[in-house]
């Protein structure tokens, strides 16, 4: 019997079929786009690629097609770090790490040991004036095997509090480590007094002799839940990085010593391939960084903590934060983070329940060891839309970097106000996105439910800041509070004057019901001072006029068109307003509440 040779055993999948090329498919992308354009304003072949390209945040945007590029992937474990820190263990691919910052020391107690005995494999406790006393946390620790659970902190308060009281709970005892949280940048602009370096070496002092201890912590959450843009919050983590080297330096520690000292806090979001970029580019970036300080090669890996984002957690419909979070953790799965926190589904509501923490650990437990995500290492590499989106969030953050660097630093640059005016920038374009539906938020701006869903929970204390505190602005902040004013009223409600059949009113009146629900607005038949016609264009030039004197006749004082007034034809200067998908959203609710009665916040009912 003979065996076939390598190529005789190879199937040529595209024998029988043409080439085909890039003109090709531009062709058949501007067939698809221009079905539901006029015929009139066709879309060329040559600007089909352009109307499929997508703008994020930061400058960044993806293709509608990429093709195979020539690279040098490298691999994990080795410069510039791309691909990951080291070789992931697939039977422990990450650490599964929880938050605490329950203020009761004998609930939070309870919580952490509850969870490491449901798979949490280490423990993070916030401490300060939104969290745990500094003097409560031996009594929060005190079932904590040390020898088996690494245990890190945090605080905006007080830091050095917190890590000494970390540090004398641990005492001699055998410990696999931990990190002591110091950040005094991320908490200067968190509460937006000065930032304390000095402590800085001291503790990284302390840290000497103990196997797994790390004293530094660079919160990138602080400018991503502030608003800014994903390249601004990593370009400022890794100027904040070389700040505390360069402190350290002068302190007297050496760069190399201080540099195995450094974690970084990044926020993972829906956005599950940004996530990976952002993780797979910090590693490089920081690399570099390294390589630049003298440290050998193969130190220079940055030890990452992915952080489910607050900043895109809602407080209505709680549990569509479950799908926010697997998106996250799955990218962060891929980014290759070392450690990941799912914060829990009612997060916003307050201070979480049994429930709530079982079901953020099981979200990454289930995808680690049921869906096998966790595997394999850098899943996606040379994935050609993920390494040319990590190339993309590099340079941007690098040059972002750089512009702080120019202002003489990253403390420079915040007394300048530069890192304000970052967030600033980046958050006026996000809610321009937001009060649209451009980036539409599931169960607050679409698909909402007029219901009360948001749980009943302990309320969480509030850091004291200042004027110049960067304080976090949740995405689905401005739709929350059009949804209490609307409960300032006891039925906030218009009415809907539909015409014709179902196929004509249909699609128009669930848009109109849909819309005014993100405001807390229901619908109804019954005369209310504003109301909506919603029906088809061939319905408006018929019966358009007609319908609007009556509505103003049973005391509509304010109608609006679901579509565009122009389809009333030579009645379109009888309705007030429209409602079309790409108004904006935010600013025609708060107007309709107006009309309605709504008090205003911090009015009397």
């Amino acid at each position: 019997m003979t065996t076939p040779s390598p190529a005789q055993d190879l199937m040529a999948l595209a024998d029988g079929f043409e080439p085909r090329t890039r003109e090709n498919w531009l062709g058949l992308v501007a067939d698809v786009l221009n079905k539901r354009r006029r015929d009139d304003d066709p879309v060329a072949p040559e600007d089909a690629e352009a109307a499929l390209r997508t703008a994020l945040d930061g400058g960044l945007s993806t293709e509608g097609l990429y093709l195979r590029e020539d690279r040098t992937l490298g691999r994990p474990g080795a410069m510039p770090f791309t691909r990951g820190r080291a070789l992931r263990d697939g039977t422990l691919p990450w650490d599964v790490r929880q938050l605490h910052d329950d203020p009761d020391a004998a609930r939070s107690r309870e919580a952490v040991l509850d969870d490491l005995e449901h798979g949490v494999t280490s423990v993070w406790v916030h401490v300060g004036e939104d969290g745990v006393a500094a003097s409560d946390l031996p009594s929060v620790l005190a079932d904590v095997r040390l020898d088996l659970a690494p245990v890190v902190v945090s605080s905006w308060t007080d830091q050095p509090g917190a890590a000494r009281a970390l540090l004398d709970h641990v005492g001699d005892a055998g410990s696999v480590g931990g990190n002591l949280g110091l950040d005094p940048v991320g908490a200067a602009l968190r509460t937006g007094s000065a930032p304390d370096l000095a402590p800085l070496a001291g503790m990284v002092r302390a840290c000497a002799g103990r196997a797994g201890w790390w004293a530094v912590t660079v919160d990138a959450r602080v400018l991503h839940d502030a608003g800014a843009s994903e390249v601004d919050a990593l370009a400022v983590a890794v100027a904040t990085g070389v700040e505390y080297l360069r402190r350290l330096e002068a302190d007297g520690i050496d760069p190399v010593e201080a540099f195995e000292h450094v974690e970084f806090r990044v926020s993972a979001t829906a956005d599950q391939f940004l996530t990976a970029a952002v993780l797979r580019a910090l590693r490089r970036v920081w690399a570099r960084v390294g390589e630049a300080v003298g440290v050998p090669e193969e130190d220079r890996g940055a030890r990452t903590h992915a952080v489910t984002s607050l900043r895109m957690a809602s407080r209505e419909q709680p549990f569509t934060n479950v799908l926010r979070n697997t998106l996250a953790v799955f990218g962060a799965s891929i980014g290759g983070a070392d450690s990941v926190t799912v914060l829990p589904h009612d997060t916003i509501a307050g201070l979480p329940e049994r429930f709530s923490r079982r079901l953020a650990r099981n979200t990454q437990i289930l995808l680690a060891a049921e869906s096998n995500v966790g595997r394999v290492t850098d899943p996606g590499g040379g994935s050609w839309y993920l390494e040319s989106l990590t190339d993309e969030v590099a340079e941007h953050a690098w040059a972002r970097f750089q512009e702080v660097e120019r202002a003489g630093g990253v403390l420079a640059a915040l007394d300048a106000g530069l890192l304000h005016a970052w967030v600033e920038a980046a958050t006026t374009e996000r809610e321009r996105l937001l009060a649209t539906r451009a980036r539409p938020l599931t169960g607050v701006s679409m698909f909402p439910d007029l219901a009360d869903t948001a749980p009943e929970r302990r309320p969480r204390a509030v850091v004291a800041a200042t004027d110049q505190a960067l304080v976090p602005r949740r995405d689905a902040a401005a739709y929350e509070a059009l949804r209490d004013r609307a409960r300032r009223l006891d039925h906030a409600a218009v009415t809907v004057r539909t015409l014709g059949t179902q196929r004509d009113f249909g699609p128009r009146q669930a848009f109109t019901a849909n819309l005014l629900a993100a405001g807390g607005i229901a619908t109804t038949d019954e005369p209310t001072a504003v109301a909506v016609l919603a029906s088809s264009r061939e319905q408006y030039a018929e019966q358009g006029r007609a319908a609007v004197e009556e509505l103003r006749a049973a005391g509509a004082t304010h109608v609006l068109v679901a579509g565009r007034a122009r389809e009333l034809g030579d009645a379109a200067d009888v309705v007030d307003g429209e409602l079309y998908d790409g108004v904006d959203v935010v600013a025609l609710l708060d107007d309709l509440l107006d009309r309605l009665g709504a008090p205003a916040e911090g009015e009397p009912r």
